[in-house]
């Protein structure tokens, strides 16, 4: 069965705000710590009322200290809204303090509104348009010496010097980041929670295009999901009302803290806003352990996911909490029962 890990956005709700949110996604990356998670990342969005997540690096300094094992990422840094250099030195920081622990998700988006993004990069640079790789490539050349004699950039070098840029991931919601991805022999990660793209398609492209690298010789591919997890496939339902009248929300530029399911079920919902979050609902994995575990199996097989990054936005932290919990525990059982059968065969 493919590992499990966690993607967090500090979500901010109507009765969490921004700060407090902050302090329990460090509770929650402690509980994931524990629970046997692989990895632990976090996103960069900004200028958004439902996310508190804006400097990701910050947060796993933070969390490095306060965890023992866990993996800790960048779900990711935006690189079009940072000067590659800086990537690059704030992640070696982060490798020289937690060393083996540490992964770099790199997106191609802004991670917010156009505004927003504007105010982001306004002292940076005047380029327009779409410059991912130009910068991608920047980042590869501080970690590689790539720079040729006679750059202007020659003989600066990203510090600390003697600590490595940790392990780069490309995310992404279509092809794109995909075949960039295979093409310089580097992890992907497929942000299936909301992107409006069949996930197979470039899950499976990434794999038979990949091109080794040394820091990666064979495919590696996450699929990230968007998942609630109750005792009961009734409670699962109840607290996904909260995505529902969120999804509908920001399908009309409302964009505001994550709504109680109380506020939700009040909500006067009409035929139409009902089949549209009936629509939406087919990439939320809500439900009992069982349940769950059974369509996010099925998931990872039809993508051939090496790995299930799982995020939530459950109203109540204790919820959110319990959530990760149970779908761990139930998918243990399972892996555990599989190995059983898998030696039973072995041996007959």
């Amino acid at each position: 069965m493919p590992a499990l890990s966690v993607l967090d956005l500090s979500f901010v709700t109507t009765q969490t705000p921004p700060s407090a949110a902050l302090a329990q996604t460090i509770a929650l990356a402690q509980k994931a710590d524990a629970l046997g998670y692989e990895r632990f990342w976090m996103a960069e969005h900004h200028s958004m009322a439902s996310i508190a997540s804006s400097a990701p690096d910050i947060m796993i300094a933070r969390i490095g200290a306060a965890t023992q094992r866990i993996r800790l990422g960048s779900g990711g840094i935006m690189l079009t809204n940072h000067a590659p250099l800086v990537v690059a030195e704030r992640f070696k920081t982060l490798e020289a303090l937690f060393p083996g622990r540490i992964d770099l998700g790199l997106g191609r988006a802004p991670g917010t509104d156009q505004t927003t993004a504007y105010a982001l990069r306004r002292r940076l640079d005047e380029r327009q348009g779409d410059d991912f790789l130009e910068r991608l490539q920047e980042l590869l050349a501080w970690e590689a010496g790539g720079f040729p004699e006679g750059h202007p950039f020659a003989k600066v070098f990203a510090m600390p010097s003697d600590a490595r840029l940790p392990p780069i991931w490309l995310l992404g919601s279509s092809d794109y980041s995909a075949q960039l991805s295979a093409q310089i022999g580097c992890g992907y990660a497929f942000a299936s929670h909301f992107s409006d793209h069949d996930a197979a398609a470039p899950m499976l492209m990434y794999r038979e295009r990949f091109q080794p690298s040394e820091d990666m010789p064979r495919p590696y591919a996450i699929l990230a999901v968007a998942s609630v997890v109750a005792e009961t496939d009734e409670e699962a339902e109840r607290l996904s009302m909260s995505y529902d009248l969120n999804w509908l929300r920001r399908a009309r530029g409302v964009v505001a803290p994550l709504p109680s399911p109380e506020e939700a079920a009040a909500h006067p919902w009409t035929p139409q806003e009902r089949a549209y979050v009936e629509g939406r609902r087919k990439r939320l994995f809500a439900g009992s352990p069982a349940t769950v575990t059974r369509r996010l199996k099925a998931f990872a097989a039809q993508t051939q996911a090496d790995e299930i990054m799982v995020t939530s936005s459950i109203h109540d932290s204790a919820a959110r909490l319990r959530s990760y919990e149970l779908l761990m525990g139930e998918w243990t059982r399972q892996h555990a029962a599989s190995a059983i059968d898998e030696d039973r065969r072995a041996a007959s």
